[in-house]
């Protein structure tokens, strides 16, 4: 009987044993995947703005170069948002549409939200005012009144169409800071000068007359509103518009930024710097 009881003993001290067996210790953390999460990244997406946008002057020859695009770009020089997607997530190669117009205004946005709702773009990107800006003379300026409306029934073509989707709203640059950085340089003076580049800011960019120092004042005042109106107005879109906070605008673009054609729109460099400052990172707001 004594025996017995040992060996039931002995059980029992075993079992304990084996269950008490790592006690203390926490769970061990589950293996983590080495693939990419692709969730917060969209399969698809679509560029919407100007020559800024389109790469102009990014080549060699004065045209649109859509590879060197800071958004859609599918060229090794920029890592523009579609390649650091792309490397998030496979689904979206050969998925990025620009639509971005040299020239264009903000009453041009609707138009090129309709092919971003056709191409059913799951992110977009928007940048956009700059030549609303950059008219003949102050006067010419789109008022800011009708900016905001253009720019409302761009956004409203694409939230009916594209409600899901993801929109990314840039702040226009600063106008102001190019002169700036520009007007002592005798290359881009007599560029700006004689090919009529953004007048009404950089007509006359030597000039310290009273007339242009105000002139230029007023372009960068209403550059200005017109960031304001995108902020407000991306706002009011709801929870699928982010802002960029101005980044856009507070680059301290340099004349090494620009292209030697028209000392007016980025080169290679200056399209990452643009791609940088505003990639929102993972797209899942």
């Amino acid at each position: 009987m004594i025996r017995r009881w040992h060996v039931v003993v002995l059980v029992i001290l075993a079992v304990v044993a084996i269950a008490c067996d790592g006690a203390g210790e926490a769970a061990p953390e589950p293996t983590k995947s080495s693939k990419p999460v692709t969730r917060a990244y969209p399969s698809s997406m679509a560029a919407l703005g100007d020559s800024i946008t389109a790469g102009v002057g990014s080549c060699l020859a004065f045209l649109a170069c859509g590879r060197n695009s800071w958004s859609t770009g599918s060229g090794s020089a920029v890592e523009s948002h579609y390649r650091r997607i792309l490397d998030k997530n496979s689904k979206i190669k050969n998925h990025a549409d620009n639509f971005a117009e040299p020239g264009a205004e903000a009453d041009a946005l609707a138009g090129q939200a309709d092919r971003a709702v056709d191409a059913k773009a799951q992110y977009v990107t928007i940048l956009i005012g700059a030549n609303d800006a950059c008219a003949g003379r102050v006067e010419n300026m789109t008022p800011v009144r009708r900016f905001r409306e253009e720019v409302d029934r761009g956004l409203g073509r694409l939230k009916k169409g594209l409600p899901k989707t993801r929109v990314l709203m840039v702040s226009i640059p600063d106008l102001y800071r190019l002169w700036e950085v520009g007007h002592k340089d005798e290359r881009a003076a007599g560029v700006w000068s004689e090919g009529r580049i953004c007048p009404s800011m950089l007509a006359d960019p030597t000039s310290t007359a009273r007339a242009d120092a105000e002139r230029r004042r007023a372009v960068r005042d209403r550059i200005d509103a017109y960031n304001t109106q995108l902020r407000k107005a991306c706002k009011a879109y709801g929870k699928k518009c982010r802002w960029d906070g101005g980044r856009a605008h507070e680059v301290r673009f340099t004349l090494d930024l620009v292209n030697e054609i028209d000392y007016f729109h980025p080169n290679v460099e200056g399209q990452n710097e643009l791609a940088d400052v505003v990639y929102p990172g993972r797209i899942d707001w």
